[in-house]
């Protein structure tokens, strides 16, 4: 039984790129697909697939070797709409090098796009 199914699945990716695999396994959520196309949009990780195998389902990433390091933010920060750079600080090694994953009610999205929407949020995770 998983606790976080978020943290495992950005942890088994994390791992599995420092030992340069191609693809990955990490169970199926629906947090977890918004969060994996935000990470295909900005390059992280290529293609991703849901493989269903009747009961719970897993994606099948493709890893393109883009990332440093990533991992989940907890506890799930609130941030208000232009409190985003104390936490870039925070999480992130340099401004404008990797991006925070945020949960805010127009959907999830990048830090960026929070930002000119005008949106806070909750924090999810850091990629960079």
């Amino acid at each position: 039984m998983l606790n976080d199914p978020l943290a495992d699945a950005l942890s088994n990716i994390s791992n599995q790129e420092k030992v340069r695999k191609n693809q990955c396994m990490v169970p199926a959520s629906k947090t977890i697909g918004n969060v994996l196309h935000i990470l295909q949009k900005y390059g992280f990780v290529g293609a991703f697939e849901l493989i269903d195998d009747g009961k719970s389902g897993n994606f099948k990433v493709d890893l393109m070797g883009n990332i440093n390091l990533c991992g989940v933010i907890k506890p799930r920060y609130a941030v208000k709409k232009g409190g985003y750079e104390s936490f870039e600080r925070r999480y992130l090694p340099a401004r404008g090098f990797g991006i925070l994953v945020v949960s805010t009610p127009n959907g999830v999205m990048s830090h960026h796009d929070a930002q000119e929407a005008g949106l806070g949020g909750r924090l999810l995770a850091y990629v960079y």
